[in-house]
């Protein structure tokens, strides 16, 4: 399976790690530690020495309850960094809702626009369409950043974000985006609860008959907090449980800001699975595929 961005075709037969770099002072994982342009691309190359694949850069916070930026804002965080990135030889991504942002990083080279509002503000779209190649990322969200949390959604939530995330899709290829282009991403942690996050990680193979490659965003999440009692800097190995048990369900982008510690897990699990392609049968000598 090949993701099509602007300037690479991502080879998604194994899990790829995208991380992710806050260029924001209010972040809820790093505090705010990359907020110049500086610290973000020094950021982004050491994410390149631990094992990252992909870059995400983002100047906005979503987390719950986070205040929107304004776009000249935004703007003045991102493109900065986004200039210097696309030279690190890597698919470098996004993470904006603004149509203005979009245009302008993919102007700079961008290869991914990363998007929790799957495109729908206005304009955004056809942003995306009228570029010939770059990537992209649809997100489900209930509600948006400021309320998602204070009321978020009922009941059984995998064929609400199921139906969801395949009109966005469908609704973009009708403008002309080819499906090669497109991930979709369930969106953990945005206006669910606990037990709906651990539903979709658990049913997660639910959103894979989609035939779309899956992103898998759990890292740090307070999910994650809540069933290990953990603060935020204290979330590394449920985050890199969660990814590994992601890519085992058949996700294929991790989002996560542990690059290094992501990579080594991945490397034992994607070492057993070379192992159990064909594994012998000591009862007559023969293989059979696991």
């Amino acid at each position: 399976m090949i993701w099509q961005t602007a300037r690479f075709a991502i080879d998604l037969s194994r899990p790829r790690i995208m991380g992710i770099v806050n260029a924001t002072p209010d972040s809820f994982s790093d505090g705010g530690r990359h907020a110049t342009a500086v610290s973000a691309l020094r950021h982004c190359e050491q994410l390149l020495r631990d094992g990252a694949d992909i870059l995400d850069i983002g100047g906005e916070s979503t987390r719950p309850g986070s205040p929107a930026v304004a776009l000249d804002e935004e703007l003045a965080r991102v493109l900065p960094v986004v200039r210097e990135a696309v030279h690190l030889g890597v698919p470098v991504s996004v993470d904006t809702y603004k149509p203005e942002v979009m245009q302008q990083v993919l102007d700079l080279g961008a290869d991914i626009v990363n998007d929790i509002w799957a495109l729908r503000q206005p304009g955004a779209a056809p942003v995306v369409a009228a570029h010939p190649s770059c990537g992209v990322v649809l997100m489900h969200m209930h509600r948006d950043p400021q309320t998602m949390q204070a009321a978020p959604m009922e009941g059984d939530c995998v064929p609400l974000v199921l139906s969801f995330l395949e009109q966005s899709a469908q609704a973009l290829q009708a403008l002309g985006v080819k499906m090669n282009r497109i991930v979709l991403d369930s969106g953990i942690g945005f206006g669910k609860t606990v037990e709906q996050n651990f539903a979709l990680l658990a049913r997660q193979g639910a959103l894979r008959v989609l035939g779309y490659p899956l992103l898998a965003g759990w890292s740090r999440k307070s999910s994650l907090g809540a069933v290990t009692g953990l603060e935020v800097a204290e979330r590394l190995l449920p985050s890199v449980a969660a990814a590994l048990l992601a890519a085992e369900r058949g996700a294929r982008v991790l989002h996560v800001h542990d690059v290094r510690e992501t990579a080594q897990a991945l490397a034992v699990w994607q070492a057993m699975h070379v192992q159990e392609v064909h594994t012998p049968d000591i009862r007559n000598n023969k293989e059979y595929p696991a």
